[in-house]
């Protein structure tokens, strides 16, 4: 019985396929990172991870600035799909330094509706790319 009922959980898995949407910009087509900006799988939407950086340059001040501007550029990607930071239930804060931690908070929370926070995590990493003190990544929920 058991097993039958692995079956008929796994079944429509299988049977209706899953599709990948892949997104990504012009511009982000011609950086040619080795990344999509987003993918989009039932429904919701995968943002990969953003970094404060503005034309492959990290902006300068630390942990304050970069945190605005990660989220500014996540701002971006998905007003370009049609949506926006209230569609965000969910991020990912890594950081080079977990003492930014209170000072990415003060930043990180000027951007979202106080009353509808997205779920958070946040850890310490050994370092990010291009330097930079912070990267974020979220999830949305995908409305077409």
């Amino acid at each position: 019985m058991k097993n039958l009922f692995l079956i008929f959980l796994f079944f429509p898995l299988t049977t209706f396929g899953q599709q990948i949407e892949y997104v990504n910009s012009e511009n982000h087509k011609a950086s040619e990172m080795p990344f999509s900006q987003a993918t989009i799988v039932n429904g919701i939407v995968y943002l990969s991870g953003q970094i404060g950086e503005i034309n492959n340059s990290v902006v300068k001040g630390g942990i304050d600035p970069e945190t605005t501007q990660a989220l500014t550029n996540i701002k971006n990607v998905l007003e370009e799909m049609g949506l926006s930071i209230d569609d965000i239930f969910k991020c990912t804060c890594m950081m080079s330094d977990i003492k930014d931690w209170p000072k990415m908070s003060e930043a990180y929370v000027k951007f979202f509706n106080r009353e509808n926070l997205p779920a958070r995590s946040a850890f310490a990493g050994s370092g990010l790319a291009q330097g930079a003190k912070i990267e974020i990544e979220c999830l949305a929920i995908y409305k077409n």
